[in-house]
């Protein structure tokens, strides 16, 4: 019993040790840098294989590279069929367009869609809502096409809407359509968003292009990164702004002190505004001249928009409209989130059952603290 009770005695002090060592600002410094250190290293254990056993290893390696190069052959393929398919698609897609610019009046028989909410209705209610759908309608004026189509598109969707400024939706009410166009075949893989605007005052324009530079290949220095086609880089267009509507600047005015004679002058000048706008002028940089951090942020931040418009708008551009797409988009987030509840939960459940645990010493990231004895050891 008593060396139960020296061994207890030793742990306690050990932790209580621990605790004060974690609140030293210095010994945390020297601790993180250990950390940082380790991201990325090597486990060791590939240095412990036998020469004989390594060589076997990098013909492996070897054969992984060459899968990559299969699998870019495999995504220039695909690239072909979407261009295939985007041919099949685009009569569909004009016809939408058409329905929304006033240009086609679809038929009773292409209106028919049956609600998931019609099928418990009697006749009689049905017939009674059509009444009262005529009333409305008469009392409205007889809205051309489908009005705002694009811009409410926008609006109701996250990534979108946060680029919109006030000022960007009286131009947003004519635009008209979107399109993607693919690269020809035999040419490096690309595409391009077309936006298709109506006659308006605040820009010549009919319509606005914006190119995405795809890559498919394997990069010779790190070839295992590779997972699929990246963007290399877009190029927007000039959009020539009626005099004082350009809505991507805005005008200043500073007060400046001369600092002999003290007077004041006022100064002013013109400097970026926000506006979804800038999306056509993406920042480039040069193989002698590369990006800033946040230029780089932004062109980031630029794929990901220009990714998510072509492979989710510009084809179900309707169930934006509605919300529908929206409504599954977070159905998809709710279910992740609700995993990742369970798992925490779970976590939480284990540490509470721990006879061992002390929040006070294990509140850090565990992920963090793989080799906390010998790094600990080191830090002091």
């Amino acid at each position: 019993y008593f060396e139960k009770g020296v061994n207890v005695m030793a742990l306690i002090s050990a932790r209580q040790l621990t605790v004060q060592m974690m609140q030293n600002p210095q010994i945390l410094a020297a601790l993180q840098e250990r950390l940082d250190g380790l991201v990325g290293s090597p486990s060791g254990y590939m240095e412990s294989l036998p020469k004989v056993v390594k060589r076997r290893v990098n013909a492996l390696k070897n054969l992984q590279v060459k899968c990559a190069h299969i699998e870019a052959k495999f995504y220039e393929e695909v690239h072909e069929l979407e261009r295939k398919y985007a041919a099949l698609y685009q009569p569909l897609f004009d016809k939408r367009s058409d329905i929304i610019k006033a240009v086609y009046e679809p038929t009773d028989e292409e209106c028919e869609w049956k609600q998931e909410d019609e099928e418990e209705l009697t006749d009689e209610m049905k017939e009674k809502a059509k009444l009262e759908d005529e009333k409305k309608d008469e009392e409205k004026e007889d809205p051309k096409g489908i009005p705002e189509f694009w811009l409410t598109v926008f609006k109701n969707v996250d990534l979108l809407s946060e680029m919109l400024q006030e000022h960007d939706e009286p131009i947003l009410k004519h635009l008209q359509d979107i399109k993607v166009k693919f690269s020809d075949a035999g040419q490096p893989m690309s595409f391009t968003l077309e936006f298709y605007f109506e006659r308006n005052d605040f820009f010549t324009n009919t319509v606005l292009t914006k190119t995405y530079k795809m890559r498919s290949e394997p990069d010779e220095s790190d070839p295992f990164s590779f997972d699929g086609p990246e963007i290399m880089g877009c190029t927007g267009c000039t959009i020539d702004w009626t005099k004082g509507k350009n809505v991507t600047l805005k005008t200043i005015k500073k007060k400046q002190k001369h600092k002999g004679r003290g007077t004041v002058r006022t100064v002013t000048k013109t400097v970026p505004n926000d506006s979804f706008f800038n999306f056509f002028s993406p920042p480039e940089g040069t193989d002698w001249l590369p990006l800033d951090e946040d230029s780089e942020a932004v062109l980031a931040a630029d794929f990901e928009i220009g990714h998510f418009i072509r492979e989710r708008i510009v084809p179900r551009a309707v169930l934006y409209f509605t919300g529908e797409a929206i409504e599954d988009d977070d159905d998809d987030y709710d279910e992740e989130g609700e995993e990742a509840d369970d798992e925490e939960g779970e976590e939480e459940a284990d540490e509470e059952n721990d006879p061992d645990y002390d929040p006070k010493v294990w509140s850090l990231s565990p992920l963090k603290f793989q080799h906390t004895d010998s790094l600990l050891s080191s830090a002091i």
